[in-house]
C-alpha cells in the first residue's frame, strides 16, 4: 500500500483554509457587487471575471481534491476516520455544487445580463460557503487532535 508524504494533511489543510477565506470574500464582497455592474458592461466583466478567478481558484481547489483523495486512499487518520470522512464528504458536495449549480449559472451571465442569475449566484454560494467553514473546522479539529498526539 502507498504511503502519503508526513506533510501532504499539511498542504490539505492550507489549500482548504485558502479556499475558506476566498469564497467568504466572493460571498460577502464580490458577489454582492454584480449588482453594481451596469448591464452593457455586465457580460465583458462577467467574462473576465470568469478567467482571472479560475487562476486563483483552480489549483487550490485540484491540491485540495488531490490532497484529500490521497490521503484517503493511504489511509485516513485512525483517530479522526469519522471527522476526516465528514470533510471529504463536505468537499464532495462542495464539487458537485461548483459544477451543478455556479458554473452553469456563471455560463448564463457570461452570455447576458440577468439579474435572477446573479441573485441564484449568490443565493446558492452560501452552499459552498458553509461547507468549506465546516471542512476547515473539521480539518483543524483533526490538526489539533494530530498535535496533541
Amino acid at each position: 500500500m502507498m504511503t502519503a508524504p508526513p506533510h501532504l494533511f499539511l498542504v490539505q489543510l492550507l489549500a482548504t483554509a485558502m479556499m475558506t477565506g476566498i469564497i467568504w470574500f466572493v460571498q460577502i464582497v464580490h458577489y454582492p457587487l454584480f449588482g453594481k455592474i451596469p448591464p452593457e458592461g455586465f457580460v465583458a466583466y462577467e467574462r473576465s471575471h470568469t478567467v482571472r478567478t479560475g487562476w486563483v481558484v483552480a489549483p487550490l481547489m485540484l491540491l485540495e481534491l488531490g490532497t484529500a483523495v490521497w490521503l484517503l486512499v493511504t489511509g485516513v487518520p485512525p483517530a479522526g476516520e469519522y471527522a476526516y470522512l465528514a470533510a471529504f464528504a463536505s468537499l464532495l458536495l462542495i464539487w458537485a455544487s461548483t459544477f451543478l449549480i455556479q458554473v452553469p449559472l456563471h455560463g448564463i451571465l457570461e452570455h447576458r445580463h440577468d439579474h435572477r442569475a446573479v441573485q441564484l449566484l449568490s443565493l446558492t454560494n452560501w452552499v459552498r460557503t458553509l461547507l468549506w467553514t465546516i471542512r476547515l473546522g473539521l480539518l483543524a479539529f483533526l490538526a489539533t487532535a494530530r498535535c496533541s498526539s
